[in-house]
């Protein structure tokens, strides 16, 4: 993986990136970059679209107010990640946001949000999730950005699922090491992780899920985690197991 400029600043742009191309700043964009980042005509920033890699970029003016970024050379290629499916059972705000930050720093593929008996959030801001995962792809070098999806009830979710990708399921009530569910699973096996609500699954979701011949419980140790704090351990598991933290 190449190495990240930590040092320049990064917007994420949902435009086509070559070199040469001038794209035109939203209101949203131009103010970012003018008020909060402070940058004026002639500095640079880099930019990436989750598809074309990542590229130095200039600040034009365009207009009295706005301006527009010229795209000036490609500085990393695009680069995927693990084949991780999570999803959860969402949170209340402060502690869902947290949430999809964080696995967005831990490289899944998509987040897909969960309806289950004990789901305490209302309901699921779907915009605000996109938002928070722009954010940390921008603020921590992230190129590929997670694609995130519309809250679904937990049945379907399972619904038909593929015996191809194992479903890792965070159990309070597994026993044995964290390690063993992981056995036999070669590194960049599609997987799926599930973590369940505050309250935990009812005993009939529970029996839902291991049910299924893909399913593998998965004990996180002695102590009960917050969702948000189990859905680090678990991809951090998964990150050095069968994900990407093993490759060179």
């Amino acid at each position: 993986m190449a190495v990240h400029d930590f040092r320049s600043q990064r917007l994420y742009l949902d435009q086509t990136l070559e070199d040469g191309r001038q794209i035109a700043c939203d209101k949203a964009q131009a103010n970012y970059l003018r008020n909060v980042l402070r940058l004026g005509d002639g500095a640079g920033i880099l930019v990436f679209n989750g598809r074309d890699g990542e590229w130095r970029a200039t600040v034009m003016p365009r207009g009295k107010r706005d301006c527009e970024l010229g795209i000036a050379e490609k500085v990393r290629g695009q680069e995927g990640g693990p084949d991780v499916r999570y999803l959860f059972a969402p949170l209340k705000r402060a502690r869902l946001d947290y949430m999809v930050q964080k696995a967005t720093e831990m490289g899944v593929a998509c987040l897909e949000p969960v309806i289950t008996a004990h789901t305490v959030a209302e309901r699921v801001n779907v915009e605000r999730m996109r938002a928070n995962v722009i954010e940390a792809a921008e603020q921590c070098g992230v190129l590929r950005i997670p694609d995130v999806r519309e809250p679904v009830p937990l049945d379907r979710a399972l619904a038909d699922w593929s015996a191809g990708r194992a479903l890792l399921f965070a159990d309070e009530a597994a026993e044995g090491a964290a390690l063993t569910a992981f056995e036999g699973l070669a590194r960049g096996t599609p997987v799926a992780v599930l973590i369940g609500p505050e309250g935990g699954f009812s005993e009939g979701e529970r029996a839902r899920i291991r049910r299924l011949p893909a399913a593998r419980t998965v004990s996180l140790g002695p102590r009960i985690m917050r969702a948000d704090t189990a859905a680090v351990a678990m991809l951090a598991l998964v990150n050095a197991t069968i994900g990407d933290w093993g490759e060179a």
